[in-house]
């Protein structure tokens, strides 16, 4: 019995761990899990951390337009598009992705990647715990310089641009931020670097939604995040 007591501590304390950590990413330079577990394997990592203030404001705005259009107004979780996603799958349909940019930062920063029921269980509260305790601004800067944009452990805004353009970010016009946008669901098969037609395709799209009227607004109310 004692045993088991132990053992249900320290599940306790690993649940709550996040939620205590969270507020402090405030300030500092935050890895993911997927760059820890890459150190911890001796894998290639490279991470420029880059101030969302000096990136290209192209970018940040593509990213928004592509994986997280309710970003500005959602509290964390968009639970319009969790609902779409759940009717799919009751229709045997195949699921989308739905989740926000707040869940994705979530997710990287304190769970696994993969679809998973339990992940997913852990994700939302804590996604609405970041969202409460930091800042769009902070969330996005984060999300920016974890996100993996690179073939070959290239994490954030910095190095993807630098592996694939050989600029900063703070350079990345409209067309090379959302070649880089259009990358992110899987940057080892698809490459800003050398982009085949179905990413230059997406890559389009997601720069006619950056310029669309509503994220333009977004834009202007939180001040040119």
């Amino acid at each position: 019995m004692r045993i088991l007591r132990y053992l249900l501590l320290i599940v306790l304390f690993l649940l709550l761990l996040p939620y205590l950590v969270a507020p402090f990413y405030r300030v500092g330079h935050p890895v993911s899990t997927l760059m820890a577990w890459r150190w911890l394997k001796g894998a290639p990592v490279t991470r420029h951390w880059v101030d969302l203030t000096a990136m290209s404001p192209h970018l940040a705005r593509t990213v928004v337009a592509s994986e997280d259009a309710k970003f500005c107004s959602h509290r964390g979780v968009d639970w319009d598009a969790l609902r779409e996603v759940m009717d799919d799958a009751e229709d045997g349909e195949v699921t989308r992705g739905g989740s926000t940019l707040t869940q994705q930062v979530a997710k990287n920063l304190f769970l696994w990647p993969g679809r998973n029921v339990v992940r997913k269980a852990l994700e939302l509260p804590l996604a609405l715990w970041i969202d409460l305790v930091l800042s769009k601004q902070r969330i996005l800067e984060i999300y920016l310089n974890i996100a993996e944009l690179g073939p070959s452990g290239q994490f954030g805004a910095g190095a993807g641009a630098a592996y694939a353009f050989g600029k900063p970010a703070s350079d990345l016009s409209p067309r090379e931020a959302a070649l880089l946008a259009a990358i992110l669901p899987n940057p080892v098969r698809r490459s800003a670097r050398n982009p085949g037609p179905g990413v230059r395709r997406l890559a389009g799209i997601y720069m006619a939604r950056a310029q669309a009227s509503a994220l333009q607004r977004c834009w202007a109310e939180k001040r040119g995040f």
